[in-house]
C-alpha cells in the first residue's frame, strides 16, 4: 500500500490559492519584476522597471520622457508580450511614469542556505522533493523549493526515527 505524499505540488496550491485571495495580480507583479528583461527586451528593460498593478493596470517607471514618448508607441507591442508571459489578461493597461531606475538587488541566500545546513537530506528526500517541483518553471525557484522540501523531508525523516 503506497503512502500519500508529504507535499502537495506547489503549482496546484499557488493556482487554488491565489484566485481565491485575490493574489493573481501580486503573483505576476513578482513575475514582471523577476524576468522583465526577458519579457520587455533588454533595450526597454534598460530604461523601464514595473513598479506595481492596481485596478488591472501595470505602473511601469520609465527613465525619462523620450523613452515615454517611445514606449506610448510601442504600448500594444508590450501588452501583448506581458499577456504572453503571464498567460493570462490580467493587465488591461499600461500607465508609464518618470522616475529613477534602480536595479532591485537580488536576495542573498546567506539566511536561507545557513537554515538549509541543519539536516543532510539524503537521496531519497532530494529525489522526492525534486519531482515534487518539477512543475515549476523558474529555475531558481525550482531548486529553492527542492532544497526547502528536501530540508523538510530530512528533519521530518530524522524525528521519526528518534
Amino acid at each position: 500500500m503506497r503512502r500519500g505524499s508529504f507535499f502537495a505540488p506547489v503549482s496546484s496550491i499557488l493556482t487554488n490559492l491565489a484566485p481565491r485571495f485575490g493574489m493573481e495580480a501580486k503573483l505576476l507583479e513578482w513575475r514582471l519584476r523577476r524576468h522583465w528583461s526577458d519579457i520587455a527586451g533588454e533595450q526597454i528593460a534598460g530604461h523601464t522597471r514595473p513598479d506595481q498593478i492596481r485596478f488591472k493596470k501595470l505602473y511601469l517607471i520609465v527613465e525619462n520622457s523620450v523613452w515615454l514618448q517611445q514606449l506610448v508607441f510601442l504600448k500594444p507591442t508590450l501588452l501583448e508580450k506581458i499577456h504572453e508571459a503571464a498567460g493570462s489578461q490580467l493587465i488591461s493597461d499600461i500607465i508609464f511614469r518618470v522616475g529613477e531606475i534602480t536595479s532591485e538587488p537580488r536576495e542573498t541566500q546567506g539566511h536561507t542556505d545557513e537554515a538549509l545546513q541543519l539536516a543532510d537530506p539524503s537521496p531519497e528526500s532530494l529525489a522526492q522533493a525534486a519531482a515534487h517541483a518539477a512543475s515549476v518553471k523558474d529555475p531558481d525557484l525550482r531548486a529553492h523549493l527542492t532544497a526547502v522540501m528536501a530540508q523538510a523531508l530530512a528533519l521530518r525523516d530524522r524525528s521519526r526515527s528518534k
